[in-house]
């Protein structure tokens, strides 16, 4: 992910790509106007509804762009913000970041022990398998030299 300042200036930029494309679309569909003032009575072309579609939809993308960018403004690191509290900031975050090391270090640990657990049993139970198959082999053979007469 970008940081803040990049973010920032690729939000500008979108912001001045939608002036453009409404600028474009005024020119596009907009047609001469009377200075008397509109008159509401009078129903909207398809042309004239399509042309309130423009506008509102360009006004909804501006103002959402705009509370995007004071938004990525206030994220910023004020200029308040003296070293000494930035360099405080970042050994808590560095001791934070030692603490969650150490925490995966002991899961880690608890892990690898649990293997060893878990295989050890695996090659008990893979032993007693044996050990009765052998069995087993071993008492048919005695049955099968028992039926064999001599």
């Amino acid at each position: 992910m970008a940081d803040r300042l990049t973010q920032l200036q690729d939000t500008i930029n979108q912001q001045a790509d939608h002036f453009c494309n409404s600028i474009g679309i005024l020119q596009q569909y907009s047609a001469p106007a009377k200075l008397s003032g509109p008159d509401r009575n009078v129903p909207l072309t398809p042309q004239q509804q399509q042309q309130e579609e423009y506008a509102l939809l360009f006004a909804t993308l501006i103002v959402r762009c705009a509370k995007d960018i004071d938004v990525l403004i206030e994220s910023l690191p004020s200029e308040d913000s003296s070293t000494e509290l930035q360099v405080a900031s970042l050994r808590r975050l560095e001791q934070d970041n030692k603490d969650a090391g150490e925490q995966l270090e002991e899961v880690v640990r608890r892990g690898e022990a649990l293997l060893e657990q878990i295989q050890a049993a695996l090659a008990d139970i893979a032993q007693s398998q044996l050990d009765m198959q052998h069995l087993q082999t071993e008492n048919t053979n005695k049955q099968t030299n028992a039926n064999i007469p001599a």
